[in-house]
């Protein structure tokens, strides 16, 4: 038998899978049904240029294959029927030869409705289906690959296992799905590949698979293959617990990392994932920080993008080894306690050429016009969020994360830039939607659908929205017109508070109102409080550079900074290295300054960072209702002359009252009001000796007196030190009114309402009733007088008390103050980590309380400028958050 006595082959199909253009191989290659002089049987095609000889192996016997004019292999098997099972004999140049099986005679690894879910969007599982998967065929190992390039005129895959050839591994389309597909046998774990691209344009391209689970670094970027991952969990406990909570009344202190510059080993050299987990997990634990956030660990091929520029979305980066390795730090984290947080970056992507970019040689995942495509200010493309695979591929990116690597939840980076049609744009750079304004309807739909996805499939994981501007209802359910997310990064607050501390505290009395006018919008979103990693680059100087005054003053200011921060409402993120104190700039290509601990200024810090943290955690009224206009009250707004803010966080009854006095001038004997009559025990002071502080004498209790001040029945006074901030918590509450009491005067849960409001159980008592007795309190002398407590107290003099203790003296030890115990040395992380077991109180019963009520109404302040969201109030110029991305 001769090809020439086979059935005709179309000479135009087979010139095309010659030449490298394609689509459908299998029409041509692997076994099919054939006659030959009437003959039924199969005949077996196989296309191998480099080969010189290829034989046919069929187990008991070998059948030669002959070559025909285009180069394709052939022979026909009168005494066989299909399926065929067979193996092929390639002999190359060389005259060497290799058994292999014929990639070509498989089944497609994708059905019917694999596809018809992935062209609709709603794959929640895609990562299963496209990319590279080790699996079994037939009997036969081998990968499975599959790529979605919908406007390709073939696809090949390619590798050290056909000399990066083109034409050996052409894949066939899947009908008109846009998806190419082919079973390779022999090939394992950690093989390089990529994909060669043939454009409609006759331009070929090269390109790393987008659903790679493992990327090469530079300069290669070769995908991956990796098999399915075998690591054996041991949080599961951690993960039922997530799942019953409810992460608004829960408390949350987020630890934000960059992996690559948070520790380094010797001679800089970055540190691996396995060995950053135990030393990271007994950090954060000890300092108090309930979950820590993670810049971007998705591929990235430039280092000094901090991860912001993705080039491997299914791919933690390499740089510290395996996805297992990434796997083992966020299992130990759950471990200790700790959650996991996760950047993540759907709103653009680089243009490296290698990676997403025009990937079918057409614009695949961004937009053909640049109008709606390009980033002008980050240089970067824009995803096509009306494309149902590319919101697909989004999507389930954002399930896989949780999937796979067990996250905690998503911070979403740079959302504004995704709502806005016109943001980054002069006039005439964008185009209007389809009613004629500047939203991104498509990436409005996107959000829901990625949210409603995180909700419905993983309670408990949480989303965070960075979301710059007055976008109503970020955080507001679906259901109800928002856009689902958990939390929304309250940036006005953060450059409202930064631009305060920035001011000498001389002058800080006319700028008092950047600290108060947060609360106007505080119940307007579910907020979280960040001090990130872009608040310390571009020339912004460190946390502590920001501060005026002397270095004492300097530690002083951050001090209240921080405690300020995590006892106001909403949770609360630092960057890392705000607990060093560090006096330069985040550098991402060195290590962390952990050589400032040898300094008592620095350590003194980091205890009370560990207070902090360890006082929040045990205070429910500082977190559980963060969210809700009960948890919190002002007790005096207005104290600009001196520059002091007092309020109260309520957890039902269960409060904690939190002072600060921003000026380096003590305050003795301070009133403030009480929302109880009892005794007040100072429960931290930020100027403590062991912090560093000036060691200021307060006294450990304050005893109510039945003195009406700032709206309620009963007052104390405290001594405020320089620059500092106290907390203070009952030590006991007063037993509740009966209900025969409780329509009395003098009930003892007044709150003093704002306006007449009830508080508690209070009503307006009858003129002709008693009033019944108040528990009885601790006898006050007579109500002192303010002056006379000056005497009382002795403290040093204003002027000279005012003056900041020298750099080099060292702290006398307070016996007055008491503060949360803070771990005994605050040293270097050890490498021992234990399961930390979060404890849950059950929700009390609210008691309202005064929340201030706006004489107008106003809107957050937003913290772009005009032209990128105009409709935003008080908008300003600051960066963006990645602009060095």
């Amino acid at each position: 038998m001769t090809p020439s006595s086979l059935q005709p082959m179309s000479a135009e199909s087979a010139l095309r899978l010659v030449r490298g253009e394609s689509m459908h191989p299998h029409d041509l290659l692997g076994a099919h049904d054939a006659e030959v002089d009437g003959v039924r049987g199969v005949v077996v095609r196989v296309f191998q240029p480099l080969a010189s000889a290829v034989r046919l192996m069929l187990g008991e016997r070998d059948v030669p294959m002959e070559r025909d004019a285009h180069g394709i292999y052939t022979a026909f098997l009168s005494d066989r029927s299909l399926p065929l099972r067979y193996r092929l004999g390639i002999t190359g140049a060389d005259g060497v030869e290799q058994e292999q099986d014929d990639p070509y005679r498989f089944l497609p690894t994708l059905g019917e409705i694999d596809l018809h879910l992935f062209n609709e969007g709603r794959h929640l599982r895609l990562w299963e289906k496209l990319g590279a998967h080790p699996c079994t065929m037939d009997g036969v190992e081998g990968t499975a690959f599959a790529v979605w390039a919908p406007n390709a005129a073939r696809v090949s895959v390619i590798g050290s296992f056909n000399a990066w050839d083109g034409r050996a591994h052409v894949m066939r389309a899947l009908g008109g799905s846009g998806v190419f597909e082919l079973f390779v046998p022999g090939i394992g774990a950690e093989t390089l590949y990529k994909y060669e691209i043939l454009t409609r344009t006759g331009t070929l391209r090269v390109k790393t698979d987008p659903y790679a689970f493992k990327l090469e670094q530079s300069p290669g970027f070769a995908s991956i293959v990796q098999g399915r991952s075998e690591y054996a969990w041991h949080d599961g406990s951690w993960l039922a617990q997530r799942g019953e909570s409810d992460p608004l009344r829960e408390p949350m202190l987020v630890y934000e990392v960059h992996l690559g510059s948070w520790m380094r080993g010797e001679n800089n050299r970055m540190l691996t994932y396995t060995e950053i987990a135990p030393r990271l997990a007994e950090h954060v634990r000890r300092l108090g920080f309930t979950h820590v956030e993670l810049l971007p660990v998705q591929e990235h091929p430039f280092g000094g993008s901090w991860g912001y520029q993705v080039g491997g979305y299914y791919a933690p980066t390499s740089r510290f080894g395996s996805p297992d390795d990434f796997r083992f730090l966020v299992d130990t984290l759950h471990q200790a306690g700790i959650g996991v947080l996760l950047d993540w970056v759907p709103a653009h992507f680089p243009k490296d050429d290698w990676a997403l970019r025009r990937f079918d040689g057409t614009a695949c995942y961004e937009h053909e016009d640049p109008r709606l495509g390009d980033h002008p200010e980050w240089g970067t493309h824009i995803f096509n969020y009306a494309r149902h695979e590319v919101r697909n591929f989004l999507v389930a990116n954002a399930l896989y994360w949780i999937e796979e690597f067990h996250i905690d939840g998503l911070r979403v980076d740079a959302v504004a830039s995704m709502l806005y049609l016109d943001y980054g744009r002069e006039a005439g750079q964008w185009l209007r939607n389809r009613y004629g304004g500047r939203e991104n309807l498509e990436a409005m739909a996107f959000l829901k659908q990625l949210n409603h996805a995180v909700q419905s499939l993983y309670p408990g994981v949480i989303t965070v929205a960075e979301e710059s501007t007055s976008w109503p209802k970020v955080t507001a359910p679906i259901a109800d017109g928002g856009l689902g997310f958990t939390f929304k990064w309250n940036m006005g607050w953060m450059h409202d508070t930064l631009d305060y501390y920035k001011i000498d505290p001389f002058f800080r009395k006319g700028a008092h109102d950047k600290l108060t006018f947060a609360m106007w919008y505080e119940y307007s979103e579910h907020f979280m409080n960040p001090i990130s990693h872009d608040e310390v680059v571009h020339l912004k100087r460190s946390m502590v550079e920001k501060m005026p005054g002397d270095m004492w003053q300097k530690l002083a200011n951050l001090r209240t900074l921080i405690g300020y921060s995590v006892t106001r409402p909403g949770k609360s993120l630092f960057f890392m290295g705000t607990e060093l104190g560090t006096s330069r700039e985040w550098n991402h290509d060195a290590s962390l300054e952990w050589h400032l601990l040898e300094d008592p200024r620095r350590r003194g810090l980091m205890e009370y960072v560990a207070a902090v943290g360890a006082l929040y955690r045990e205070q429910p009224c500082l977190w559980r209702a963060d969210h809700e206009p009960s948890g919190y009250r002002w007790i005096d707004v207005a104290d600009k002359e001196q520059s002091v803010y007092s309020y109260a966080r309520f957890d039902g009854r269960d409060h904690a009252v939190v002072v600060l006095n921003l000026t380096p001038v003590p305050r003795p004997a301070y009133r403030l009001g009480a929302p109880e009559h009892t005794r007040y025990r100072v429960v931290l002071n930020s100027d403590a000796p062991q912090f560093g502080g000036s060691d200021y004498p307060v006294d450990a209790h304050a005893d109510t007196e039945a003195v009406p001040f700032h709206g309620f029945e009963q007052s104390f006074t405290v001594s405020l030190p320089p620059l500092s901030m106290l907390v203070l918590t009952p030590e006991s509450l007063p037993p509740l009114p009966s209900l025969d009491d409780s329509s009395k005067a003098g009930a003892p849960l007044r709150l003093a309402a704002a306006k007449g409001e009830k508080r508690g159980v209070k009503e307006k008592a009858k003129k002709s009733e008693k009033p019944t007795k108040a528990p009885k309190a601790p006898k006050p002398a007579k109500a002192p007088k303010l002056a006379k407590t000056v005497k009382a107290e002795k403290p040093t003099k204003p002027t000279k008390a005012a003056k900041a203790p020298k750099e080099s003296a060292t702290p006398k030890a307070s016996k007055a103050s008491k503060a949360p115990t803070a771990p005994a040395s605050p040293a270097l992380p050890r490498a021992d980590v234990r399961p930390r077991t979060r404890t849950r109180r059950p929700p009390a019963a609210p008691v309202a309380t005064d929340a201030p009520t706006p004489a107008a109404t106003k809107k957050p302040r937003s913290t772009r400028a005009a032209k990128r969201a105009p409709n935003a109030l008080n908008a300003n110029t600051e960066t963006p958050s990645d602009t060095s991305s």
